[in-house]
């Protein structure tokens, strides 16, 4: 899909190393006019005039700059309204709370009523302060216990994966002492054979110097 600057319309079929960057109001624009618009670090955006930091753009991850804006949006949201289930007394509870998240989203995503919206959030926000840090504290354990997690599952798989090729090294070494003891073998019944023909060939030699003109000599040789 072909991807277009909106400030200075480069296109990626013109520019095929075009890198869109993206803010926290969806909207994205090329590096180059980041660097043009954004010399000093704040600066309004070009498409909704929404006052920006440069240090907050980032890569564009979505081909749709709405489902970018929503994540950056939801992220946000989810800093504040970060409680789980088991912080309410029942489900239906936890269900109206996940309405209400899902409620400011789409508020904010879409302009509606934002100004009473980021009012509610504020207010929850100082009505929650302790339990929001607490939860935050909580998260962050969580995720560093996944992060262990993973480095050791990370790690026993190498240790697999070491054993496993010790092991077919193992066999393969095996496989080879094997085949060397029947090369071994196979030299030694050759040997043993060709010393019993020349035992047979002398033998034979000195039976007709022996006897003479006489009848015909019986070979050992006709037995090997």
């Amino acid at each position: 899909m072909e991807r277009v600057c909106p400030r200075c319309r480069t296109s990626s079929y013109d520019k095929p190393s075009l890198k869109l960057l993206v803010n926290v109001c969806g909207h994205h624009i090329c590096e180059s006019c980041v660097d043009v618009v954004f010399a000093r670090p704040t600066a309004p955006c070009p498409e909704c005039g929404v006052a920006l930091r440069r240090s907050l753009y980032r890569a564009q991850q979505f081909e749709d700059p709405m489902v970018e804006r929503e994540v950056d949006i939801r992220k946000k949201v989810l800093q504040d309204y970060n409680q789980l289930e088991g912080d309410f007394p029942s489900l239906q509870a936890y269900n109206d709370y996940l309405e209400e998240v899902e409620s400011i989203v789409y508020n904010l995503c879409n302009g509606v009523d934002v100004e009473v919206t980021r009012e509610k959030m504020e207010q929850y926000r100082r009505d929650h302060q302790t339990f929001i840090m607490k939860n935050r504290e909580k998260r962050r354990q969580l995720e560093r216990l996944t992060q262990q997690e993973v480095r050791e599952e990370q790690q026993l798989q190498e240790l697999r994966n070491r054993q496993a090729l010790a092991s077919a090294k193992g066999e393969a070494r095996e496989k080879k002492r094997d085949m060397q003891s029947v090369i071994h073998e196979l030299v030694r019944s050759l040997k043993v054979a060709v010393l019993l023909w020349v035992v047979c060939v002398l033998s034979d030699g000195v039976r007709e110097t022996s006897g003479g003109g006489g009848g015909q000599p019986r070979s050992c040789c006709s037995s090997v």
